[in-house]
């Protein structure tokens, strides 16, 4: 042994062959139990192939449209058993022709992929390079999810590796060796409760129950028992033998479905897929369900692809907000991603929501859905009492023009205190807001670089876009020297109403920090929309400020958008019987006030779908983005082959992100000037329009990086 082992070793000493008979033994047992250094993952050079089956179909981890195929690789024997379809590899890519010894190819990059199919022969007719590694034998990726994920990246001209990004997690060894636990027998049949509200809501849960796949829309009663309806849908599926999963917005709303599940239900028949559990956590979680182990999932976004056993039920909560649309590519929207789902598992679909988008109308109008709602007086009797302020009540109202808040509010807010809580909604968070004329209310712009004048009072005014001050402003319009702000933020709504209510608590609720519940005590919750708190009793009454900078945004879901913000606000308020009362500050001539006042989402989304049939606007119609610098947009418009019905709109300029503002998804760099135009097609063209995108997309990549870039986005949410 040498000395840095701690026995020196003597000169001349013939090492372990002088020592003695014990030590001998020792050094062979050590040597025995030793594990053997293992080298870096690589290619065998004539190593022996797998007896039978000795290719394996790869999809390798490139996320490049040009690349978006499987490549055939040699299975060397010593990996057979483990080399199964579906597990993780990692194999050699990039290597040339010239790169062969013996009759393999070796050279390339180790790379990323799954093994997706073995076979008795390759179409490749040259040498194969061989799989270098397995890097689990488990199998993560089964032939029902990679035919959801290849229908995804077709129907969203995106590359499959992309999808199964968004699908399969990253793997944790440690999660990965920990057995999941032994799945539980179906439970009973849940009774019909609160489902009994709504017409034909005991016969969708008994469908369910039974073994059948009903479809329907569900418009949901305000109130907190929505949540608790949805574990009564997941349990009658349960209850016939197959699985469920549920897609909500957020991990509040996760938190509320997976509380009420596990009242109905016990622990351990339902797993939570959310990001707040961690990677480990949410990848052992992820196991089970894969394992079936459970047969239930509640999650985010990323759990529209959970491989869930035996599907029987997929279901979306408020499939208008935001969060359902992924911002990694190819940005698949959740509510599309369950459709898909439905259609090749032939399972269950329930896409609910308090409001109504104009999809969920369109499913409806074609028949691919059934309408689930509450009768008219059912209605009456769970809505609050909705009044409106509009610009006249405004003009005439002494204390809306001396403060923000109208006397009509003010007196809610103040009759609802002595009650319970009271919500306050305002459109924006933060502070300093933009600033407009007090008379006419036309933005006050920048005399130098016509950017928004922002300040927090009307002394002190700065630019939004350059910075700099302006001190001696006044309306090109109409002359005036008064200001008003244009939009409050949540900071400074709770400041001015702590000294309008002094003895009264204030709480606020946005993006920095979210509360989940506040209780049934007095107190003024100042709340972006998408962040309210859910009161202990509900509120006693809701305050709808600065409606009409909602419903002003220059984007055709505006109205709707609107609606729902203000719907979702509104019922967490008290049923009129119970005092309850919401006052919304917008014109009520406007088509989604009056909607809320008469608390008719689906109405109002059915007027909208009609619309926007006569003008060919989505849904009705399909529709593409293609944006980048206006040389690129016009090179690649020249170069796709596009259906013969496809109508392209545009290119138009994009408006670029203000310096120091965060960018928007989709937006151009900072310093980048780009267009954007729309390709139209109409129903039936869909595939065909994001099949020639696609080819276009990947000749330009395999052509080099000497392109300028291109992004295509197939049924963008907003469109302008």
């Amino acid at each position: 042994m040498s000395s840095e082992n701690g026995t020196p070793r003597a000169e001349g000493d013939g090492g372990a062959e002088g020592a003695p008979p014990e030590q001998l033994a020792l050094i062979r047992e050590s040597v025995r139990k030793a594990k053997v250094p293992r080298a870096k993952p690589r290619t065998w050079r004539g190593a022996a192939l797998a007896p039978q089956l000795p290719v394996a179909r790869v999809l390798v981890d490139k996320g490049v449209l040009h690349l978006d195929r499987y490549f055939d690789y040699a299975v060397p024997a010593d990996l057979d058993e483990q080399a199964q379809p579906g597990v993780r590899v990692r194999v050699r890519f990039g290597a040339g022709r010239g790169r062969v010894r013996e009759g393999r190819r070796e050279g390339g990059g180790l790379i990323d992929g799954f093994l997706v199919e073995r076979r008795d022969e390759s179409d490749y007719a040259g040498p194969l390079a061989a799989l270098a590694q397995v890097v689990s034998p488990e199998p993560v990726l089964s032939e029902e999810l990679l035919s959801l994920a290849r229908a995804v990246a077709d129907r969203y001209a995106g590359s499959l590796a992309d999808v199964l990004q968004l699908a399969v997690p990253p793997r944790s060894a440690r999660a990965e060796q920990r057995p999941s636990p032994e799945p539980l027998p179906p439970p009973t049949a849940p009774e019909t409760a609160s489902w009994g509200r709504y017409e034909h809501g005991g016969a969708f849960l008994q469908a369910l129950a039974s073994g059948g796949s009903p479809r329907a829309v569900w418009n949901a009663l305000p109130g907190p028992l929505w949540s608790e309806e949805l574990a009564r849908a997941v349990a009658a599926t349960l209850a016939s033998g197959r699985g469920a999963l549920v897609v909500v917005p957020d991990g509040r709303a996760a938190a509320r479905v997976d509380a009420a599940l596990t009242a109905l239900l016990g622990t351990g028949r339902h797993a939570l897929l959310t990001a707040e559990a961690g990677p480990e956590k949410r990848y052992a979680q992820w196991l089970a369900v894969r394992r079936g182990s459970v047969r239930a999932v509640v999650g985010t976004r990323a759990a529209m692809f959970a491989p869930v056993r035996d599907l029987g039920l997929v279901a979306v909560w408020d499939d208008g907000d935001d969060s359902h649309s992924e911002q990694h590519a190819p940005q698949p929207h959740a509510r599309d991603v369950l459709l898909l789902r439905a259609a090749l598992d032939k399972c269950a679909f329930l896409l609910g929501s308090w409001s109504c988008t104009v999809e969920a109308a369109q499913l409806v109008e074609n028949g691919w859905a059934r309408p689930l709602v509450a009768g008219r007086e059912q209605v009456r009797r769970a809505v609050p009492l909705v009044r409106t302020v509009g610009d006249g009540d405004l003009a005439r109202d002494e204390a809306a023009r001396a403060a923000r808040l109208p006397t009509l509010a003010w007196q809610a807010a103040r009759d609802g205190l002595r009650h319970g809580p009271v919500l306050v909604q305002v459109p924006r968070r933060g502070y300093a807001p933009s600033m407009a004329c007090a008379q006419c209310r036309a933005p006050a712009r920048c005399r130098h670089c016509s950017g928004p004048l922002q300040g927090q009072d009307a002394a002190v005014l700065r630019c939004g876009w350059c910075g700099r001050e302006e001190s001696a402003w006044h309306c090109p319009e109409c002359g005036g020297f008064r200001l008003r702000a244009q939009v409050v933020g949540a900071r400074r709504t709770a400041e001015e109403l702590g000294r309008a209510f002094p003895a009264v608590p204030v709480r606020t609720s946005g993006r920095e920090h979210v509360l989940d519940t506040v209780p049934g005590t007095p107190a003024l919750v100042v709340s972006t929309p998408g962040a309210e708190p859910v009161a202990e009793g509900g509120y006693a009454a809701a305050l709808l400020l600065d409606g009409w900078a909602m419903l002003v945004r220059p984007d055709l879901r505006a109205g709707e958008d609107a609606l729902r913000r203000w719907i979702a606000a509104s019922a967490l308020v008290r049923p009129q019987s119970e005092g309850g009362a919401v006052v919304v500050v917008a014109e009520p001539t406007l088509r989604p006030v009056q909607a809320l006042v008469r608390w008719d989402p689906v109405g109002h989304a059915v007027r909208e779908l009609g619309e926007r049939a006569e003008l060919g606007f989505p849904p009705v119609s399909r529709m593409a983005a293609v944006s980048g610098t206006p040389t690129a947009v016009a090179e690649f418009l020249a170069s796709v082959e596009l259906p013969p019905d496809a109508e392209v709109l545009g290119p138009v300029p994009m408006t670029p992100a203000p310096p120091g503002r965060p960018r928007r998804p989709g937006a151009p760099p900072p310093g980048e000037h780009w267009d954007r135009a729309l390709v139209r097609v109409p129903p039936g063209s869909g595939a065909a329009l994001a099949a020639a995108l696609k080819t276009a997309q990947a000749a330009r990549m395999a052509r080099g990086s000497g392109e300028a870039a291109v992004r295509v986005r197939i049924d963008p949410p907003d469109i302008g």
